[in-house]
């Protein structure tokens, strides 16, 4: 267990809280070399530090997903601070209902900016960072793509956007497995339901009576990215607490 990521190279999005932030703790203390990328600059380079104080690897990166040109950047750093990319995971996101200044605000009302801002959080940012990753695993012949997805994804949500992104991750990822097969590639999409990052997900029903904690959805996404998953790809793990069996 100790040993599953040794010398490997992470690179994560959304990784100054939350599910990835968590990720790269875990990665680092398996002996992986972590890059961590955030919107959250101040935020995202004190994790790093945390990891590094802690005697594990990790840069931090401050890139807006939504930016290609910062997308390259953050790859190309990794590849040069650590060879290359082993593990790709798409992290980051967040409803575009819970925007500042617009919660609770019906979604038709919405500013389209907003709406713009959901999809390409969600989505187009994920999209980059497979598009600008790609052509180093094949180069390398293998690596693992892990896309967040929701179980609104698979239920729908009030949020149209998130939903809709949500549920391209997962044909993100099967495409992934398309594509990357012939040359060791393996994808996989993760689908939390209400995850401990934030109090009000304590709030959502599951048909365990709780939400997940964070390290629960964390230790599934370091095992689909290891070795002992081998033979697994292309496909959506739901991990809701049975939310989207519905009838709740």
């Amino acid at each position: 267990m100790a040993s599953r990521f040794q010398n490997k190279t992470v690179v994560l999005t959304g990784a100054a809280s939350g599910i990835a932030l968590c990720c790269a703790q875990k990665y680092a203390d398996e002996g992986g070399r972590v890059c961590m990328v955030d919107v959250n600059e101040e935020g995202v380079l004190a994790a790093a530090a945390a990891i590094c104080a802690k005697g594990g690897t990790a840069v931090g990166v401050r890139a807006d997903i939504r930016d290609y040109a910062q997308v390259k950047a953050a790859v190309a750093l990794a590849v040069e601070r650590f060879g290359g990319v082993d593990i790709m995971v798409n992290c980051a996101g967040g409803a575009s209902s819970r925007v500042k200044g617009y919660v609770g605000v019906p979604y038709h009302e919405l500013p389209v900016e907003v709406i713009d801002w959901g999809l390409d959080v969600n989505l187009k940012g994920a999209v980059y960072f497979c598009h600008a990753v790609l052509g180093q695993m094949i180069k390398q012949k293998g690596g693992v793509f892990i896309n967040l997805g929701s179980v609104d994804g698979l239920t729908g949500s009030t949020c149209l956007d998130y939903g809709a992104a949500k549920s391209a991750m997962i044909g993100l990822t099967k495409s992934l497995t398309v594509i990357g097969s012939p040359h060791g590639i393996r994808a996989c999409c993760v689908s939390p339901g209400p995850v401990l990052t934030r109090p009000e997900m304590a709030r959502m029903k599951t048909r365990l009576g709780r939400a997940a904690e964070t390290h629960e959805v964390a230790d599934l996404i370091l095992y689909l990215s290891s070795d002992q998953a081998a033979f697994i790809t292309g496909a959506n793990y739901v991990i809701d607490g049975g939310r989207s069996c519905g009838g709740i």
